[in-house]
């Protein structure tokens, strides 16, 4: 994305891998993780939640039932237009992903839907009110 070139399934499917793999390790030890990312697509959503293949994987544990690998997610999904996302991200400095890029991420992004597990919120609120709105869901 620095070299200007967008990323495709191939570029993005290991890298959401080895997230769900954090997401799966630190949930496991009790941790409330907040992780975030451009999940563009449903199937990059649904890898962040099941893994690779995108089902449930049965894990065993030595001593334990088997038990499937899943990590219970909200998707946090922040809508906006081209035109305010493209003003805020040429105002960015030193920032990796081109402002040239952007259209490609509008053209790849499928919001998420029933029965996603998600909330959208605009990102025409400001960031106190968009924490705001998140952190009233896990009261």
């Amino acid at each position: 994305m620095g070299k200007g070139i967008p990323l495709n399934d191939q570029d993005r499917i290991p890298w959401l891998c080895n997230l769900h793999d954090i997401l799966l390790r630190d949930v496991a030890t009790g941790q409330h993780v907040v992780l975030a990312c451009s999940a563009l697509k449903k199937v990059y959503r649904d890898i962040l939640i099941r893994g690779k293949d995108g089902a449930p994987q049965k894990c065993a544990e030595p001593g334990k039932e088997e038990r499937l690998a899943e990590v219970k997610l909200l998707v946090v999904h922040l809508s906006g237009s081209f035109e305010v996302i493209s003003g805020r991200l040429l105002q960015r400095k030193g920032h990796f992903m081109p402002a040239e890029l952007l259209q490609s991420q509008f053209d790849a992004l499928e919001p998420p839907s029933a029965p996603e597990n998600f909330i959208q919120i605009s990102v025409d609120k400001n960031l106190s009110e968009i924490i705001a709105t998140i952190l009233k869901i896990f009261k």
